[in-house]
């Protein structure tokens, strides 16, 4: 099928079911956007993992892991559907080098402390709930938008946990310094999950192809829009605000701006350029060698003792 004829059938209402469906470009796409759902799942469990020793309850470390536990399944699912595509997944999970797996910059830092965890859940999985609830309502790839359905319900359980965490959290001044604290950090680098200016992206076949229905900057938005009021309401102070004039939200500081890796601290008085970002992402951060391997290590173990008994 060439391009203009299946463009022609997804302005129909078609929905895509078997590769069979697709052209190369929309296979690709499609392939692009699984892998890096699947390596944002499954690598957003290490950094967790890193303070679940410190829930101050039974019930909270239950919840944790239950946490962890669906996105670990909603790796599965992406997983799956890529080897219904025919890919090698076994290879795309356990044979890659850690800077080759596409999960967002902010998943390879450790977490300092129990709120921060609060922090994560709120806002990094309240942008997987913007992303995927948007291919949720727009993917014309069926079998992804049918697994979407138990995913968008869970992912909204992350970012409401996340948020019961802040909220008591502010209670106590404390606790209420440690969130703040958190969410100096982690408030840019929610908003760059969305990836690179709109202005600066010039052809998007997800876009094209119906794989997702917002741009970049329009995405940013809808996080913004839960986020904002949301950390208004319970007294944290965030670098964003509401324009009237604009009818829409603003950043207080600039975007994209340098960031301290080593003291995870941004440089609101130094601008930054998305292309300096792309680099950073590249580079990866400080814990991605070490939590790809936490993941791989047992599979490691047991070809190792595989080709010994051979």
């Amino acid at each position: 099928m060439d391009r203009e004829e299946l463009l022609k059938k997804i302005e129909k209402g078609f929905i895509v079911e078997k590769k069979e469906d697709m052209n190369d470009e929309y296979f690709e796409a499609l392939k692009q956007t699984l892998t890096i759902v699947a390596d944002t799942e499954l690598l957003s469990v290490p950094p967790l993992l890193t303070v679940y020793d410190q829930a101050p309850s039974l019930n909270l470390k239950i919840t944790a892991l239950a946490v962890m536990q669906d996105e670990i399944g909603h790796a599965h699912i992406a997983w799956r559907l890529l080897k219904d595509l025919g890919e090698d997944i076994e290879s795309l999970m356990f044979k890659r080098e850690p800077h080759q797996w596409k999960n967002p910059y902010a998943f390879d830092f450790k977490l300092d402390n129990w709120i921060e965890l609060g922090v994560f859940n709120a806002f990094f999985d309240r942008a997987g709930y913007t992303l995927l609830g948007d291919a949720f309502q727009h993917t014309t790839y069926g079998p992804w938008k049918r697994a979407l359905v138990k995913v968008d319900k869970e992912e909204l359980f992350h970012l409401r946990n996340g948020e019961v965490i802040m909220r008591n959290a502010m209670k106590n001044p404390e606790t209420a310094k440690q969130v703040q604290e958190a969410v100096d950090w982690m408030f840019l680098m929610a908003l760059e999950f969305f990836g690179v200016a709109d202005n600066l992206k010039s052809r998007s076949a997800q876009l094209e192809y119906s794989l997702k229905g917002k741009t970049n900057d329009e995405l940013r938005q809808v996080w913004l829009s839960t986020a904002v009021p949301f950390c208004e309401k319970i007294g944290v102070k965030v670098p964003a605000h509401y324009d009237e004039e604009q009818e829409k939200y603003v950043l207080d500081v600039p975007f994209p701006c340098e960031f301290d890796v080593e003291n995870k601290k941004w440089h609101f008085d130094k601008p930054d350029t998305w292309e300096n970002v792309i680099k950073r992402f590249k580079k990866r951060g400080p814990q991605n060698e070490e939590f790809v391997n936490r993941l791989t290590k047992g599979y490691e173990e047991l070809e190792a003792l595989r080709n010994k008994v051979s």
